[in-house]
């Protein structure tokens, strides 16, 4: 027998078990809607046999790991589908992915709009017959045999084979597949489900291997699920930044320039501008920071000090050959060694620790051509970069005050709702990609660990996220589309100041070495900026609107007036613009509207005598005639304020 711990509650079972089994005997109904089940915290397959005292959760499609087996199932079932349309198709891998599933497959040309709907047909079918999924292994003589028409499997069975690994298998029907699960134990919970696009890809992401067909999908217990999901999609499409921030005029591209080279347009430089100006005064005036400009490129000497040419040359534009060039150069992926030299200048005394480094940094990384995205991943960027070189005992106050600071940015940008957190660890087996003694990673990953805590920041841990030199706080955010990158990290470095010889005589009169905070306030602007239109659908909160009021006079005659305006609003600290294009007042309301433009301020004959404005508002719709200095008061109040409602 084995005991079970199921919510707290022990129960005890025959040895062998499975997690099916368990919660067919807690109800039918829970039997019929799982999906998976995590055996001590580890997701596993509901087919698992248990046969040690652990505590069992099952996990249904609301669970994360329970979403993946279900889009894992159906990914089989459209395989399936494929293979009954298309006989001489030869199918590679189809895992699920965060947002459903895909397959790639090997066929004679790539499927069509039309092809979808046909394979959408043929899963109505399968699924209708309720097929259970077998799961059994095998060895590599007989995998082959099953497999002898699928050169793709044939690959993957030698490459399993060759490690030693069990081979398993999921038989549903006709169709069996080299995998190793989870899966659901039948077909009949995928209730709803929509391929959703086909595309190129290369066999294992090799630009070396053959073009594949990819199909992608998502699939729910429930139509009304599949519903809400698509019209989430296009409401993600209407926000998507890479389409509206083109639309709206904030940046563009060029072929002649180059992918991951984004421009940014005058609406796009402005909100660059009015975001790096209240950085640069936060830091500097709130927080203690004080200013660097550092070269935009150094001699690969100082990044083999620093260990980036060993770690991270890949990543860098390079420019020089090393075997025929005296001097080599490279654009900085990063600005700590350029900071780490304007320290280095002087000598210190432990009395004069912390010292807080800022810069508006412009980066460089050569990031793979398929990786580019709009504003969100790109090769040139610039961000908030920070570097504070203190001493050991005020490494918890700094580390606090680095989050603090972005907790106060990200809600004024009104973004902070939308982050999670996560703790990059390092990897002990990893020995290529990170340095220092396992004491140094111990030490610093205790100390975020504990300071963390001390927040109460709630937070997941990744193996093997960390930077090469320390442990980091990521801070996540998602686009439309759920695809989830860092906008801000917070490091923790007790390694680099080694390399570089910086010490500060302490009160021993000992030189002794730094730690160092690596950290970034708003992160990367591009990202940022890209992720402010996705979240306000281009109408962004009147503090950051490059445009904040546009004086629309009905006729010629109000001009001269609403250039006065406008001259106030200027003195005001405002961003105004005057529309005094010869077009029906309709037009130009519409016109702002469209532009996302957040007040207008309508100026005819009546308002110019009476020294009024008529205020329309991008939310609120028509708010009347009031007197000038009654609508800059309000203005104020919602800039002043950083209302990001």
């Amino acid at each position: 027998m084995v005991k079970v711990s199921l919510r707290g509650d022990v129960h005890e079972f025959e040895n062998g078990v499975t997690p099916y089994q368990i919660a067919q005997s807690i109800s039918s109904g829970l039997a019929r809607v799982a999906c998976a089940a995590k055996i001590n915290g580890e997701g596993v397959d509901l087919r698992t046999p248990i046969e040690e005292d652990c505590e069992v959760e099952i996990l249904t499609f609301d669970d994360p790991f329970g979403k993946k087996a279900f889009w894992h199932t159906t990914s089989h079932v459209m395989a399936q589908a494929v293979l009954h349309l298309f006989q001489n198709a030869k199918f590679s891998i189809g895992p699920a992915i965060d947002n459903g599933f895909y397959y790639d497959f090997d066929v004679e040309k790539p499927f069509t709009v039309d092809d979808l709907k046909r394979i959408e047909e043929e899963m109505a079918k399968i699924i209708k017959t309720g097929l259970e999924l077998n799961k059994c292994t095998m060895s590599a003589e007989e995998a082959k045999e099953i497999m002898k028409d699928q050169p793709y499997k044939l690959e993957l069975i030698d490459e399993h084979a060759g490690k030693g690994e069990a081979l398993s298998f999921y038989k549903q029907g006709d169709f069996c597949e080299l995998c190793a699960g989870p899966h659901l134990m039948n077909i009949s919970p995928i209730k709803a489900f929509k391929l959703t696009s086909t595309t190129g890809a290369y066999w294992r992401g090799s630009e070396k291997n053959k073009m594949l067909s990819r199909i992608y999908g998502i699939s729910f217990p429930k139509k009304a699920e599949l519903e809400a999901y698509l019209e989430a999609v296009e409401d993600a499409k209407r926000r998507d930044h890479n389409i509206l921030g083109r639309q709206l005029k904030y940046f563009c591209n060029s072929d002649y320039i180059g992918q991951g080279l984004p421009l940014l347009m005058p609406k796009g430089a402005k909100l660059f501008q009015i975001l790096n100006r209240y950085i640069q005064d936060k830091e500097e005036y709130e927080y203690g920071y004080v200013m660097t400009r550092t070269p935009l490129m150094a001699k690969s000497d100082l990044y083999k000090v620093s260990g980036h040419w060993d770690h991270y040359k890949e990543n860098m534009f390079v420019l020089g050959d090393e075997e025929k060039d005296k001097e080599v150069f490279a654009l900085r992926p990063m600005t700590c060694p350029f900071q780490y030299q304007v320290y280095l200048n002087d000598k210190h005394s432990y009395r004069e620790l912390p010292f807080r480094y800022g810069e508006t940094s412009t980066l460089f990384r050569n990031e793979a051509s398929g990786e580019m995205h709009g504003l969100i991943r790109v090769r040139q960027f610039t961000i908030t970069e920070g570097h504070l070189i203190i001493r050991p005992d005020q490494l918890e106050e700094e580390f606090k005050n680095c989050v603090k600071l972005m907790k106060e940015v990200m809600t004024d940008v009104g973004l902070y709702e939308d982050l999670s957190f996560r703790f990059s660890k390092w990897d002990p087996d990893d020995k290529e990609k990170y340095e220092g003694t396992p004491e140094m990673w111990e030490e610093a990953e205790n100390a975020m660990r504990k300071i963390l805590d001390d927040i109460g920041l709630e937070y997941t841990e990744e193996k093997g996220e960390a930077a090469f030199y320390g442990p980091k706080l990521d801070v996540q955010g998602k686009n439309v589309y759920g695809k989830e990158d860092t906008l801000v990290t917070i490091q923790i470095d007790m390694m680099l100041a080694q390399r570089f010889g910086m010490t500060y005589i302490d009160q021993n009169n000992q030189a002794v070495y730094p730690y160092i905070i690596h950290r970034t306030s708003l992160g990367c602007y591009e990202r940022t900026i890209a992720l402010l239109i996705e979240k306000y659908g281009g109408a962004l909160p009147t503090w950051l609107s490059p445009e904040q009021v546009r004086i629309l006079p009905i006729t010629e005659d109000q001009n001269e007036y609403a250039e006065e305006i406008k001259k106030k609003l200027l003195r005001c600290g405002f961003r105004p613009e005057v529309d005094t294009r010869y077009e029906k007042i309709g037009f130009k309301i519409r016109e702002a509207q469209l532009e996302k433009v957040p007040y207008m301020l309508v100026v005819g004959a009546k308002e110019m005598e009476e020294g009024k404005v008529a205020v329309r508002s991008r939310k609120e719709g028509d708010l009347g005639a009031v007197a000038l200095d009654e609508f800059i008061a309000k203005l104020h109040e919602e800039v002043d304020n950083k209302v990001c409602k």
